[in-house]
Parts: structure tokens; C-alpha cells; sequence
């Protein structure tokens, strides 16, 4: 059922996991080459039937309907839909060492730090590539709902059917799925217990690779819990976002003066320890607790990767303290001072560019 055109008319019944939504969404899912204006064409010369009847793009189809597609040359210049290379026995067997939890909707996959979630112009290994090694006695290929960055670890949910994906992807547009992430930060907040909140945008000359605190920009809060100290050195800390931006847990820690440890992109040298502590990033996605499209809810945790669990070693840190709630605070967040650590994190951005645009100037100059 991927290619959407043919030489001969085809029929397809409507399954139950696309019942009640419209046909031209049916298209999306099943016969994604079929654009919009085909369809719509198709519906406009009575090609396009459900039950031997017309039917218009914006029909709500039902389980057990049957849906006439008739054939069709593909237009000219059209792209043919790349074909998945064949995984091999290792892709395999790497895949499945990442499925910790399976059911009939969902797999819940602990993520590497240093594997993308999907792939790009540089990126030929990601766990989108993976998804066919996951698919096991399912009718459907499973779908990504979410994401996380290419070097956090932890729990990654992926969806066993359309119906699966469509009701995890509102839980997480609605902010009805509980995310818990646990990090080591550089430094001890002064509060033990509280809100961030600073707006974020994509932070100029960066080609949206970077983020910043913004006024301006999107609504960011962020609900996090110092666990243990190690001193004054670094921090064991539970992180809530209450909203998904992106690298929100990683400007937010680095905008009050505590970068994740191994965060260089956004903490510089100040997110980095002496000695033989890793320079990997230490952001875990511990917990993702979400309504279960069958009922109930989907709770689950997932393991530290070794460079996490032996820098907490290193530092005396207790994991299982970490398993708790991260709850509002008693008392509001103080934004008058996130405000002024927000304003001195842009300015310390505003010099380094500075630096930069004078470097490029000298270099310039020598070329004469």
C-alpha cells in the first residue's frame, strides 16, 4: 500500500485505526504520493468512490468501508519515494537492544546519547532508520511521536499504530504527558526547589542551530529539584519541562549560571569538570509517564548510559533519590532575577559574536 499510482483500479478497506477521519488523510497515511490536488482531481472526475459511491477529500470515512483508488500515471518530474535500504543483522540486534517495554500501542526505547532520533544531510544513523527492526508482529511500521537530542539518553516512545500515534501526539501537544529528565549541572543553584521561566527563540546567525533567552520569544518553563551536592562543584538535579522547546532544559540550566555537565554548546568551559569526569552531555530523559491509548496510563523509567552512572559514582550521588516529583514550588519563581541572569547570558553571546565578526574582518583584510 505505498505506491499510489498503479495501472489498475485497487480497493482498500478501511481499517479500524483510521476510522472517523477524513479521507484525504486516509491518502497521508496509506498513499502518501498521492498528493492533495491528486486526490481532489480523482474526487472531481467521480474517479474517487467509498462503497461505489462519489466521495470528496474531506469525507469522514468509516472501519469496514471500502475505498476505490483508480489508476493513474505518476506526473512528470514526480520524486519516487526513496526506498529503505535492508537492515543488517546487527542493525538488528542493536535495535532491539534499545526495547525495554512492548505492547499492542507502544514501544518505549531507552536512546544512546550519540544517536539521533532522526536523520539529515550529515545523519545516516538515527532511530528512525531503526524502526523497521521494531515493527515485529505489527501490521504497521511504528512512528516516532517525539523526540529527543541527538546526545541525551533515555526514553524514547513509539507509536505501534496510526491510532497510537494520533492519541500520544495530542497527550503531548495537550501537556497531558509528565516528563522527567535527571542531569548533573555545574555549580549549586541558590534555591534548592524551583520555576524557570524565560521565553526562548532561535538565537540569530546560528541557522536555527541555537537557542537564547528571549522576551520576545515562545513561552519556556522549566520545574527542577536539586537531589544531592557534590560540594559546590556540581549538582544532581530532577528537571520538568512544563513546555517543549527545543534545547530547553540545556538554555534554561545555562541561562541561571549552571550549564549541564558536558552542555559546551550552551555552557562553554564552565560546563566541563577536571579530572576524569566525562565531556559527554549528562541530560537523561528518565521518565515519561502518559494516558495509554487503551486505557490507563503508560509509566516508565529508563536506565542511566554508562558515562552518566559512573560520573555519579564519581561524584557520591544516589540514583535512586532521583525517582521523585518534580512539584511546583510553595513559593513563585523570583523573575526579576531570572530576568537579570537571562539579560547576562545574552550579553556574554552579544561579546563572542563581536569576537568573531573582528576575526573575520582581520582575515579579510590579509587577503589584499
Amino acid at each position: 500500500m505505498s505506491k499510489a499510482f498503479s495501472d489498475e483500479v485497487r480497493e482498500f478497506t478501511i481499517a479500524p485505526d483510521d476510522d472517523g477521519i477524513r479521507l484525504d488523510r486516509w491518502f497521508k497515511r496509506h498513499l502518501p504520493d498521492a498528493t492533495f490536488n491528486i486526490v481532489s482531481r480523482w474526487a472531481r472526475t467521480g474517479q474517487l468512490r467509498l462503497d461505489g459511491k462519489r466521495a470528496a477529500p474531506g469525507d469522514r470515512i468509516e472501519a469496514g468501508q471500502v475505498v476505490r483508488v483508480p489508476p493513474a500515471d505518476p506526473p512528470k518530474g514526480a520524486k519516487q519515494k526513496q526506498v529503505r535500504p535492508p537492515l543488517s543483522e546487527d542493525q538488528i540486534a542493536f535495535a532491539r537492544s534499545l526495547d525495554f517495554h512492548r505492547d499492542k500501542s507502544a514501544l518505549v526505547l531507552n536512546k544512546p546519547p550519540g544517536l539521533a532520533v532522526q536523520g539529515g544531510s550529515k545523519t545516516k544513523d538515527h532511530v528512525d532508520g531503526l524502526l523497521d527492526a521494531l515493527q515485529y508482529e505489527a501490521e504497521a511500521r511504528p512512528r516516532l511521536v517525539h523526540r529527543l537530542d541527538k546526545d541525551t539518553s533515555g526514553v524514547l516512545l513509539v507509536a505501534r499504530s496510526p491510532r497510537a500515534a494520533s492519541i500520544f501526539s495530542k497527550s503531548f501537544s495537550s501537556r497531558r504527558a509528565t516528563k522527567i529528565y535527571w542531569a548533573i549541572i555545574t555549580g549549586v543553584p541558590d534555591i534548592d526547589e524551583g520555576t524557570i521561566d524565560l521565553a526562548l527563540s532561535k538565537q540569530p546567525g546560528t541557522g536555527g542551530e541555537k537557542m537564547h533567552p528571549d522576551p520576545g520569544g515562545q513561552s519556556a518553563k522549566t520545574l527542577y529539584r536539586v537531589i544531592e551536592r557534590a560540594g559546590n562543584e556540581a549538582a544532581f538535579v530532577a528537571l520538568q519541562p512544563l513546555t517543549g522547546r527545543t534545547h530547553q532544559l540545556r538554555v534554561h540550566m545555562a541561562a541561571i549560571g549552571h550549564p549541564i555537565l558536558g552542555d559546551g554548546k550552551y555552557g562553554g568551559q564552565d560546563a566541563f569538570l577536571t579530572g576524569e569526569i566525562s565531556r559527554k552531555l549528562h541530560l537523561h530523559a528518565r521518565r515519561l509517564a502518559l494516558p495509554h491509548p487503551d486505557g490507563g496510563m503508560l509509566d516508565v523509567t529508563a536506565e542511566l548510559p554508562d558515562h552518566f552512572d559512573k560520573t555519579m559514582t564519581a561524584l557520591g550521588f544516589t540514583a535512586s533519590l532521583g525517582d521523585v516529583d518534580v512539584a511546583p514550588p510553595d513559593l513563585p519563581p523570583d523573575p526579576a532575577a531570572q530576568k537579570r541572569a537571562a539579560r547576562a547570558y545574552a550579553k556574554d553571546i552579544r561579546k563572542g559574536r563581536r569576537g568573531e565578526r573582528r576575526g573575520r574582518g582581520k582575515s579579510r583584510g590579509g587577503k589584499g
